[in-house]
């Protein structure tokens, strides 16, 4: 065994802002790949989101099984959800930690008439073209941004190339 930790990617943004295009690049680089949206697409979940609450939490265990399975394999993971709060941030960070991963959020920055015109553009095709309920500017607007105290974060634009990597003082992120 090499000894190499396995790596876990948060993908963190609100609706439109191109966290799958990111993933799916990161997918082809070798991640496992895991997609709240695929999940509730491949179980026949077709109807305008948020889902009813019963159906996200089945597919939130659904999801984080299969996500510690991969990490329990010593997989490197990409994980495409909003993660719109720093709770849900925080409950997916210690999943990694409890599998000894090396946790990583990388937030898809986009302009908010960017993200809302993509958001109106879909048309419910497939699991990276979900509609939303009709206020969709309060997937945007209800948003927490991340922040560098939470621990490793990367920005990126949301056409995928690299905005901003904040310096090691800027995350606060303890020395192992």
């Amino acid at each position: 065994m090499s000894g190499r930790r396995a790596r876990l990617v948060l993908m963190c943004g609100p609706a439109g802002s191109g966290k799958s295009v990111h993933a799916r690049q990161l997918e082809e680089a070798g991640h496992a790949l895991l997609s709240i949206d695929e999940l509730a697409w491949s179980a026949g979940f077709r109807q305008p989101h948020p889902l009813p609450d019963d159906v996200a939490r089945r597919l939130e265990a659904d999801l984080r099984s299969r996500l510690e399975r991969l990490l329990a394999d010593g997989r490197d993971v990409v994980l495409d959800k909003s993660f719109w709060s720093r709770a849900a941030r925080d409950q997916y960070r210690a999943i990694g930690a409890a599998h000894g991963a090396v946790v990583e959020v990388v937030y898809v920055e986009v302009p908010r008439e960017v993200a809302l015109a993509r958001v109106a553009a879909r048309r419910g095709a497939g699991p990276h073209d979900v509609q939303l309920m009709p206020d969709a500017a309060a997937y945007y607007d209800g948003f927490e941004v991340p922040t560098a105290d939470e621990g490793p974060l990367r920005m990126v634009r949301g056409d995928g190339l690299l905005s901003r990597t904040p310096e090691p003082s800027e995350q606060n992120v303890p020395e192992r």
